[in-house]
């Protein structure tokens, strides 16, 4: 057996022996659906209280989606864990000592991690579109209409690359508490505080989680300077550099 194929064998191992990783996928998956069609409902009952500039700008697919502003917090708590929790037991070591080669191991975890994730958020992304356009009811769109395949997609993907980025965060500063204590909080509060404010707000778009936002949009926003494509390249040069920097510290520190 190959020295790759043993490494992604062992961190597969890792993956799925530890049941917190699950469960935050399973939590992942099901605060998105539920969130979501919940939130679908209430705009299905209150669309007629919109005003007729709102309802022009209704996204039907996009607002299945919304349940992914807490999903995603539970993709990232699985990005944390899936590194910290080596580096809090001290197992790190054993895994460093079993593969030397430190960017054969990293690249290893962040593969198996990512797919993964890939797996559960495109998963919850098309379960999440069905159920909320079925309580959408006569405001539904549907999955072949213009645009909203490639939302449903983005949707899944902007929830992988959240993981994939919470992974490369926790790698760099080799905690998860450190890690928790940063992201959830920016995430869930600073970031919706920034976009709320004038001053800050241009800087704010550019932000990981409302570049990817963008991503799960059919209709466009009109204060946001970017479309679909714009967001995907903006998070995926966030991600590049949390994994860069992830990985410059494994290899230049000692474990």
């Amino acid at each position: 057996m190959s020295a790759p194929t043993a490494t992604l064998r062992s961190e597969w191992a890792k993956l799925t022996t530890v049941r917190s990783t699950g469960w935050t996928l399973f939590a992942a998956f099901a605060v998105t659906v539920v969130f979501g069609t919940l939130i679908s409902a209430l705009s299905n009952a209150n669309y007629d209280d919109l005003s007729q500039q709102d309802k022009q700008a209704f996204d039907a697919a996009g607002t299945s989606f919304t349940g992914g502003l807490l999903g995603q917090l539970a993709l990232i708590a699985f990005g944390v864990m899936v590194i910290g929790g080596e580096y809090s037991t001290g197992a790190i070591r054993n895994s460093l000592a079993a593969v030397p080669r430190r960017g054969l191991f990293y690249v290893s975890k962040m593969a198996v991690a990512t797919g993964a994730a890939l797996v559960v958020s495109m998963a919850t992304s098309f379960v999440t579109f069905f159920a909320g356009q079925a309580v959408l009811g006569s405001h539904s769109t549907t999955i072949g209409a213009h645009n909203v395949l490639r939302a449903t997609l983005g949707a899944g993907l902007y929830m992988t690359l959240m993981a994939v980025f919470s992974m490369g965060v926790a790698t760099m500063l080799r905690s998860s508490m450190l890690s928790m204590g940063i992201l959830m909080p920016f995430f869930f509060l600073v970031t919706q505080i920034l976009t709320s404010v004038p001053g800050a707000k241009k800087v704010a778009h550019y932000l990981p989680d409302q570049a990817g936002a963008a991503m799960a949009r059919v209709v466009p926003r009109s204060d946001v300077p970017y479309g679909p494509g714009g967001g995907l390249v903006i998070m995926l040069l966030w991600v590049a550099a949390a994994l860069l920097g992830g990985y410059l510290v494994l290899r230049n520190r000692d474990a």
